[in-house]
């Protein structure tokens, strides 16, 4: 991501209100990053990393992996850096062409479609809740094996069982426990991600060539 005179103001600021924290510095950009786009510091406590999961999504990056996300603000939100920088293709559960059915929302019918059509992609679930429960049902049941799952829908009921089943899951993946989250969020974070992953390969395409 580019950044202007007043975008680096503010991250300034954000750094100096921020004084003590256990966050390694990938995942502290990640949490700026987020605090950047909500003004919200209660993130930096929420924000939480399964093991290896930055290094595993930032190969999965780097791998042109598919991306799959539930609703079109987060497609649109990640589209411009993807593009710019990997080219992985994106697609989006919400506007996904399913037979109308009444157990799941459309996004969750269209997020279990792209699922099983692309297993083992990188999902970003912003918005709906019962789209994250798909994904974690089929994984699972071993239908699915995602490279990534980044979390963060919101709300007061079932959000937190969810995340924590997330949690307790062996999925690589970033959350936002608690009932807040959004897709504003989930796009901080795959953004500020997706910054990390090419400096990284951008470093590893300098050694090869050398």
């Amino acid at each position: 991501m580019e950044w202007n005179a007043l975008s680096a103001q503010n991250l300034a600021i954000i750094d100096q209100e921020v004084e003590d924290h256990s966050l390694s510095p990938a995942a502290y950009e990640i949490a700026r990053r987020i605090v950047f786009y909500t003004f919200d510091f209660g993130y930096l406590s929420s924000l939480a990393f399964s093991p290896a999961s930055l290094q595993t999504g930032a190969a999965a990056l780097a791998a042109r992996t598919t991306i799959v996300v539930d609703v079109p603000m987060v497609k649109a939100g990640i589209l411009p850096n993807v593009d710019k920088y990997f080219a992985n293709p994106i697609y989006c559960g919400m506007e996904t062409l399913t037979r109308p059915q009444k157990q799941k929302t459309k996004t969750a019918w269209g997020i279990q479609t792209l699922a099983r059509r692309y297993p083992e992609a990188i999902f970003i679930i912003g918005e709906d809740l019962s789209a994250l429960k798909v994904l974690i049902d089929l994984a699972e049941s071993d239908q699915i094996k995602p490279a990534l799952v980044i979390a963060t829908p919101g709300g007061f009921v079932g959000a937190e069982l969810l995340k924590n089943k997330l949690k307790n899951s062996t999925l690589p993946h970033i959350r936002v426990d608690g009932n807040k989250g959004g897709a504003v969020v989930a796009v901080a974070i795959f953004t500020a991600l997706i910054d990390l992953a090419w400096q990284a390969y951008q470093q590893d395409t300098k050694v090869v060539n050398n």
